[in-house]
């Protein structure tokens, strides 16, 4: 069949049918490095106000490979996430090495570095899980925001595996990009992996070849002011809980008019403040003119509320 024989939409999906038999060119894709790029820097902030010591996050190169090739070296040696990006219908990976893990676990509970780092042949521990769990819900949305202006995709993580045999996104013979990011702390490392199959990267194709960076200065100096008046102005709603008790179904329908709910707060305990279910501040309550009124007795500790939230999971 010659092209002259083709009509005018068939010609212009060609060279897409050729490109995807080709596979996925991390040179002809430089967007690649920027989000990627985005990712660890992002994986940095979010983790400062929670670490006990400064965390950094580097790309340390993007390559091509089979799925199975890249995660069969690291059976029993490392923890993976498998997350769902509904709107492209498919799943990546995040794996951590062991290394990684043991680090993040060293910085979140505050160790100086002064101990050498651990070498044992273990099995993963019931906190050492739940910590890469809550982590690896943060590098989920670290990657979201990292693909917006590229792709409007979200990601779910859908199970956290340290069984390497058990993290099925496609054969394994699938054509995958795998970016290697650097973990840095406490003068020790580790290594994050994310898996990203080519079958989701390729309707992205057009996108990801031209580099888009937004530029974070301020044009309108004006426009500037405004946005900070209105955000200054912005109305927000305050909850103040002073204490919780857990308490059956079967009691709560017993509730009677008049009825008294006994608590374990004192008239010195303080009370949370709270904004969207994120507390801020410990106050103290008390009465002003007749009115309750809350004095901040002290800021919340973002690190020890994250570490006790880990631990009573």
């Amino acid at each position: 069949m010659m092209t002259e024989d083709l009509d005018v939409d068939q010609q212009k999906r060609l060279p897409n049918y050729l490109l995807d038999a080709a596979g996925i060119s991390i040179e002809r894709m430089p967007m690649l490095n920027v989000i990627f790029d985005r990712m660890a820097a992002s994986c940095t902030d979010s983790l400062q106000p929670i670490a006990g010591t400064p965390c950094y996050f580097s790309v340390n190169g993007i390559t091509n490979g089979r799925v199975g090739d890249i995660i069969k070296d690291y059976e029993a040696n490392a923890v993976a996430a498998v997350l769902y990006a509904e709107q492209w219908d498919s799943r990546i990976l995040i794996m951590l090495d062991r290394d990684f893990v043991f680090t993040m676990v060293e910085a979140m509970f505050g160790s100086d570095g002064a101990e050498p780092p651990l070498d044992v042949e273990r099995s993963f521990s019931n906190i050492e899980i739940r910590l890469v769990q809550a982590l690896f819900e943060r590098f989920a949305k670290a990657l979201q925001s990292s693909f917006a202006g590229t792709s409007n995709v979200t990601f779910r993580v859908e199970r956290v595996e340290t069984a390497m045999a058990s993290l099925a996104i496609g054969r394994s013979g699938n054509m995958s990009i795998c970016a290697n990011i650097m973990l840095q702390a406490l003068y020790r490392g580790g290594q994050m992996f994310l898996i990203i199959p080519h079958s989701a990267l390729n309707p992205l194709r057009q996108k990801l070849a031209t580099v888009v960076v937004s530029d974070g200065r301020a044009s309108d100096p004006r426009w500037r002011e405004q946005m900070e008046s209105e955000v200054h102005r912005t109305e927000v709603t305050l909850s103040a809980v002073l204490d919780e008790k857990m308490i059956s179904l079967g009691d709560v329908v017993k509730f009677q008019v008049g009825q008294v709910l006994e608590l374990e707060a004192t008239p010195r305990t303080l009370a949370r403040l709270e904004s969207n279910n994120q507390v801020l501040f410990w106050c103290q309550i008390g009465q002003l003119d007749g009115y309750y009124a809350m004095q901040v007795a002290d800021p919340v500790d973002q690190k020890r509320e994250f570490v006790d939230d880990i631990l009573s999971r």
